[in-house]
Order: C-alpha cells, then sequence, then structure tokens
C-alpha cells in the first residue's frame, strides 16, 4: 500500500472530561462516531501528542486524530501525524466546529481562511498553507463578546437532536470524501444542508 491510499481525518477538540460535551468539542465527537462505526481504536502516541485509531474505511487506510495539545496548538499534531505515516495534504481533512454556521448545518471546503477558529489557524500556521480541506459544524453564533463562553458551553436539550442528526450526516460526508473525492462530498454536503433548511 502506497501513502497515496492513506486518508488522515483529524477531529478538533479540547482533551480532558471537562470539555467532553462542550460545543467547541463536535469535531473530537464526530471523529469518535467515526472510528466507531469502523471498528477503531483510539491509542495515545506521545511523539505524535494525540490519540490516533489505524483501521480501514471503505477498503482504504483511515488514519484518526485527536489531539492532545488544546485547540490552539492542534497544527503541531497535524504536521507530526502527516510527516510521520507521510498523508499529503490532499488525504487529509479537518472536522471542527463553526460559531457562524446555525445549529444543524455543515459546511465542507477544500481550503479558505481559519475564520477566526485557533484551531485552523494553528493548522494553516504548522502547514504553511490554507488549502487543506475541513468539514465545519454549525454551534449556533452568539455576539462576539460571548464567544469564548458559547464554544466552551454545552448544547442546549433543543440542539442535542439536530447536532446528533448532522454528526450522522457528516460521517456520511467524511466516507464519500475517501470513496469520492472532495467535489463530490462538497455538493452532497451542500445539497444535505439545503434541504434542512428548507424544512
Amino acid at each position: 500500500m502506497n501513502a497515496f491510499e492513506k486518508y488522515l481525518i483529524v477531529g478538533l477538540g479540547n482533551p480532558g472530561e471537562a470539555y467532553i460535551k462542550t460545543r467547541h468539542n463536535v469535531g473530537f465527537n464526530i471523529v469518535q462516531l467515526l472510528a466507531k462505526k469502523n471498528g477503531m481504536g483510539f491509542k495515545h502516541v506521545s511523539h505524535l501528542i494525540g490519540d490516533v485509531a489505524q483501521g480501514e474505511i471503505l477498503k482504504k487506510k483511515g488514519l484518526l486524530l485527536l489531539p492532545t495539545t488544546f485547540m490552539n496548538s492542534s497544527g503541531d499534531a497535524v504536521r507530526r501525524c502527516m510527516d510521520y505515516f507521510k498523508v499529503p495534504i490532499d488525504h487529509m481533512i479537518v472536522v471542527c466546529d463553526d460559531i457562524a454556521l446555525p445549529i444543524g448545518t455543515m459546511r465542507l471546503r477544500s481550503q479558505g481562511s481559519s475564520g477566526g477558529h485557533n484551531g485552523l489557524k494553528s493548522i494553516e500556521a504548522h502547514l504553511n498553507t490554507q488549502h487543506y480541506a475541513r468539514l465545519k459544524i454549525g454551534i449556533g453564533s452568539v455576539e462576539s463578546e460571548k464567544w469564548a463562553s458559547h464554544v466552551l458551553g454545552q448544547f442546549s436539550q433543543e440542539e442535542i437532536q439536530a447536532i446528533e442528526e448532522i454528526s450522522i450526516k457528516a460521517l456520511e460526508i467524511l466516507e464519500l470524501w475517501i470513496a469520492s473525492g472532495i467535489a463530490i462530498a462538497m455538493r452532497t454536503a451542500n445539497t444535505i444542508c439545503e434541504k434542512r433548511r428548507k424544512k
């Protein structure tokens, strides 16, 4: 199996029990769901400063990474993992929260700015590029002065169902990205969100 058959999926969040159910950890949660769906278990790898799961996803080598560096330094773990496993940048995708998107929606992009997200800022700095895929999950917006408390807060009971539903859809998009590439996955993600908005 050559390096170009490896696919790295990174979930962003903060390590530790205090952060498990927070909005900022939705990336962690989705990648953990993907691991469970595909029978993959995480192990901490100290030199990669992250929890790593390896296995098969759609008959291709899947690598899942949950950085244990805290959100603001996620890029260090991503860079190390890509270098160690020799994963090309077009075979890497980041799953994270997005404060600009409504609850229950997602957006897949092949590149772009960090949008103020500290995890994406760190990745951009360590990779020295904005040209990497990211799947953003909406966590709802608030006034800028409330951002910190909002992202570190938990979803309300009314929001949990919408998050669970979009998380399942996100797994489908991640698997489609592996199977068919970023362009088809983007079109499908946009179609899903358009249908949700019309409900």
